[in-house]
């Protein structure tokens, strides 16, 4: 029998399981677009000024999905502290540990890490957010001190206690004194985020000239 034109057989539209869908994300890759858009809406915004809401939309989640991976702001920060600057600290003390070259050389491979990793990419904006907002969020402040600081002090102090077994330098005041190895890193981040769009600092050239001061100033010797 013929179908009539009104046979909705005719017309039905293309049913739902045919039509081109997004692809699904599993927790690992939500988790992974969660923290970006933190990130993001930290790195615009502030950490006084990001709402969740705002994190929710950019990640393309709802909100209630979000509080499955994470129960606040806080839990967002410490979570991109967890991904993005923990792996870099455990990576330099793996150098630190094995690496069978001179000090300066050890040097230039950890510069190379922190601008690759940290300072020449979104990440810098959890460096910013501290200096800007830790005095308002003690909280926060004494978790990123005891991840993140305390950690690169004591790798700085490993540094020099390498260099002065293997009989490169003479002087333990980095030792005593770290915040005077890191502090151009610093100084870099307060630069480009301030300057950086009309006056850019190499980050790398910086840091190495900073090394060559540092070294001279303890006494370096090729061995």
């Amino acid at each position: 029998m013929a179908r009539s034109p009104s046979d909705p057989r005719e017309t039905a539209p293309e049913p739902q399981a045919r039509r081109r869908r997004a692809p699904v994300m599993d927790k690992g890759e939500r988790r992974r677009s969660i923290l970006d858009a933190a990130l993001a809406e930290f790195a615009a915004h502030g950490f006084a000024g990001t709402r969740l809401d705002d994190v929710a939309r950019r990640a393309g989640v709802a909100k209630g999905t979000l509080y499955l991976y994470f129960s606040d702001k806080e839990a967002l920060f410490r979570g991109l502290v967890q991904e993005t600057l923990t792996p870099v600290l455990a990576d330099a003390g793996g150098m630190v540990a094995l690496f069978p070259g001179t000090t300066r050389e050890l040097l230039d491979l950890l510069i190379e890490l922190l601008a690759q990793r940290v300072l020449e990419t979104p990440a810098q904006a959890l460096v910013r957010l501290m200096i800007a907002e830790g005095p308002r969020f003690p909280e926060l402040a004494a978790y990123y001190h005891r991840e993140v600081v305390v950690r690169g002090l004591a790798l700085i102090r490993a540094i020099v206690a390498r260099g002065i077994a293997r009989g490169e330098i003479d002087s333990d005041i980095p030792a005593r004194f770290p915040q005077l190895v890191i502090a151009p890193a610093i100084v870099a981040v307060v630069w480009n985020s301030m300057f950086g769009a009309f006056d850019p600092l190499d980050v790398r050239q910086f840091l190495a000239a900073h090394r060559d001061m540092i070294l001279r100033g303890l006494g370096w010797r090729e061995t």
